[in-house]
């Protein structure tokens, strides 16, 4: 694909800076006309010519099934969340127990691919939300957090994601996330700074409460060990 001048000068200019465009993931209308064996036949070959050009031997053994791994793991694994199909279905229940204190699931898994350099983004998601009359499966909100992960991110759409749409399937805004996570496009090229990591939050109703929020913040310290 060629790159006009314009364009190329616009990309340039943007160099590393950290670019958030839009809430939603940057989707086309046309982005799942495809069949997932057709992307991973055209991502097969597109990541083939890659590795041919940076000189790489693909007759050898080590190397020639690289491309059709990388397409697979593109299709069905690290960018299987922005398939709609893949969405979780978040069972809800009624809060009968009458529980109306703040839940926190903390220390979720976040395993995610940054969309500037396609390296990973590896931490942790903590969750809290204040019942209104309804409940969400604790497993659920590990599975929200999964899905929009599993897509090119920014950490902060990432965040906002998370708590916006576990603020559709309970039916409240009183929804927050903190994710502390530590980017290899920082770690491992660029700066190369292996210690720093990157805090992102989201707040949602009672949680904008400077109490509130602090209660959460004090809840995701606890050090739970088995």
């Amino acid at each position: 694909m060629k790159i006009d001048k314009a364009l190329e000068e616009e990309i340039q200019a943007l160099g590393d800076n950290h670019i958030m465009t839009s809430y939603d993931t940057p989707l086309r209308e046309d982005a799942f006309d495809l069949s997932d064996e057709d992307k991973i036949a055209s991502i097969k070959s597109d990541v083939a010519r890659i590795m041919e050009t940076l000189g790489l031997d693909m007759t050898d053994d080590s190397l020639k099934g690289t491309p059709n791994r990388v397409a697979k793991m593109f299709v069905k694994e690290i960018f299987g969340g922005l398939h709609p199909d893949r969405k979780p279905k978040a069972s809800t229940f009624d809060n009968k127990y009458k529980y109306n204190e703040m839940l926190v699931e903390k220390n979720i898994t976040v395993y995610s691919t940054c969309e500037h350099h396609l390296l990973p983004i590896v931490g942790r998601a903590h969750i809290a939300y204040i019942s209104n009359g309804t409940v969400v499966g604790l497993s659920k909100m590990n599975r929200v957090v999964d899905y929009y992960a599993k897509r090119p991110q920014v950490q902060e759409r990432l965040t906002i994601q998370v708590v916006r749409e576990l603020q559709k399937v309970l039916g409240t805004e009183d929804v927050a996330c903190v994710i502390d996570a530590k980017h290899l496009c920082v770690n491992s090229r660029g700066i190369r700074d292996i210690e720093s990591s990157t805090v992102t939050a989201e707040f949602g109703g009672k949680f904008k409460n400077e109490k509130t929020r602090l209660e959460f913040l004090d809840y995701i310290k606890l050090d739970t060990k088995f």
